[in-house]
């Protein structure tokens, strides 16, 4: 074997026992988390602080994505179900697009960019002035006063902005099947009644909740652990948001699979 081909096996098997590592420290940042939620006292200042922060970046850009998004989704079935002759079930597919993928992927987006990266920069830039050491210094955990209100705050502010996406982006999908396409109004709440289902809704919140918990761990811990002083704390907020969107869209995979196997479709 070259000294070529030796140099890159090494490189892999150094890249991949790498992402192992990082992999093992981000699930035991998660349970650091998932523990020092129930420590007391909790920090209500931060948590709220983080809250309307997030909320005050994300809402506005969450709100301008939803309409357009919903206008494609109901043009784009709307004509595919036209094709079909089944015109009458245009509000349902739409609706059950926008409720049951859109809105948690928007939302989820939206928290890892603007939210989780905005997270990243700020605990890597108090990384490397040592604010964390010398909290550890003092006896103050950093993950209950830092990351868990963090955390929690994106859990939050996700589920909401999930609920704001779906109704936004329903009534963009309404007004543009009934205005643009001359689509019926009755037909259109008529069939999102008859086949959607509360279910739905359930596990659109429990896709924003889970997304907001991968979002706000995964900048946390880029946050906590840049290299390379300035320059590092850039380079981690480029791998947060690069690495959450991987992440989630792989869940969502994994929870759309094991919701329609677990509940049946409405009429089934």
């Amino acid at each position: 074997m070259s000294s070529a081909t030796t140099r890159g096996v090494d490189r892999i098997a150094q890249a991949g026992t790498g992402a192992l590592a990082q992999t093992g420290n981000i699930v035991q940042l998660f349970v650091d988390v998932a523990r020092q939620s129930f420590v007391r006292p909790f920090q209500w200042r931060e948590f709220i602080q983080q809250a309307w922060f997030i909320a005050s970046v994300t809402i506005l850009p969450t709100a301008l994505i939803a309409i357009p998004f919903g206008a494609i989704v109901s043009l784009q079935t709307g004509s595919l179900i036209k094709q079909l002759g089944a015109e009458s079930y245009t509000g349902a597919a739409s609706v059950l697009v926008v409720i049951q993928q859109g809105s948690p992927l928007v939302t989820s987006l939206l928290i890892a960019g603007a939210a989780g990266s905005a997270v990243a920069a700020d605990l890597g830039s108090r990384t490397i002035r040592e604010e964390i050491d010398a909290m550890e210094v003092l006896g103050i955990n950093p993950i209950q006063r830092l990351v868990v209100p963090r955390v929690l705050a994106m859990v939050l502010v996700a589920m909401l902005l999930n609920g704001l996406v779906a109704v936004v982006g329903i009534g963009g999908g309404y007004f543009f099947n009934v205005i643009v396409q001359g689509g019926t109004p009755g037909a259109y709440l008529a069939s999102f009644g008859a086949l959607a289902q509360l279910p739905d809704l359930y596990v659109s919140t429990l896709k924003a909740a889970i997304f907001g918990v991968l979002a706000g761990v995964i900048a946390a811990y880029k946050g906590l652990n840049p290299k390379g002083g300035p320059k590092g704390v850039g380079d981690a907020v480029n791998q947060s948001v690069v690495i959450t969107f991987l992440l989630l869209f792989l869940a969502n995979l994994i929870i759309t699979a094991v919701y329609l196997q677990i509940v049946p479709p409405k009429g089934s």
